[in-house]
């Protein structure tokens, strides 16, 4: 297996590294993760950038070389960036908002090379999927946020928990939404290894 440094301490994102045949060493990045800018996709590149820099940054005092893979996501309904839920009430918001409704997922991913103590290349990029949630009840918002799945994701669900009763299709990749696109990282990885 291919080692990669991932720069999140997402068990999803290296779920999906080992999946595509990686052996991940996470070291999650230190950073506060603040939207910037209006532009959605450019935000979630952004997000991936800094956490992927910040790590990458660390790395550089190690001999040899390490390759840091940095990811964030971000959900987009009505061109607004719904980030990660405060709390419980802001959760239940958010999912009113999404259901029985077409929104966008976007994962943005940066990748870096470093080398002989030195930041030697990055590559940046996202992937998008469009995402419909069915209409749901009061009844069944608050019964999902109450298993406590919703807290720590952006748009406040997971595509690939309890949450996926109401997914009614997605036109895209589905590992965007998980988190990382991993055919399209993948891609992206060769060149670096």
């Amino acid at each position: 297996m291919q080692k990669i440094t991932l720069a999140s301490a997402s068990p999803r994102r290296k779920e999906l590294l080992i999946l595509a045949g990686f052996s991940p060493e996470v070291v999650p990045s230190s950073v506060e993760e603040k939207i910037t800018g209006a532009d959605p996709s450019k935000a979630a590149e952004g997000l991936s950038r800094i956490k992927c820099l910040d790590v990458a940054e660390k790395k550089k005092s190690a001999a040899g070389r390490s390759v840091v893979l940095g990811s964030d996501t971000i959900v987009v309904l009505d061109d607004r960036i719904l980030g990660k839920p405060k709390d419980r009430e802001n959760a239940c918001r958010m999912l009113r908002r999404l259901q029985g409704r077409k929104h966008q997922v976007i994962t943005g991913v940066t990748i870096a090379l470093v080398e002989d103590g030195s930041i030697r290349e990055t590559d940046t990029f996202s992937s998008r999927t469009d995402v419909w949630v069915a209409s749901m009840s009061e009844e069944e918002i608050r019964a999902y946020v109450e298993t406590g799945d919703p807290l720590d994701k952006a748009g406040a669900y997971g595509i690939q928990g309890p949450f996926a009763r109401f997914v009614e299709k997605i036109e895209g990749d589905y590992y965007t939404v998980v988190g990382l696109p991993v055919a399209a990282v993948y891609r992206h990885l060769k060149r670096f290894l």
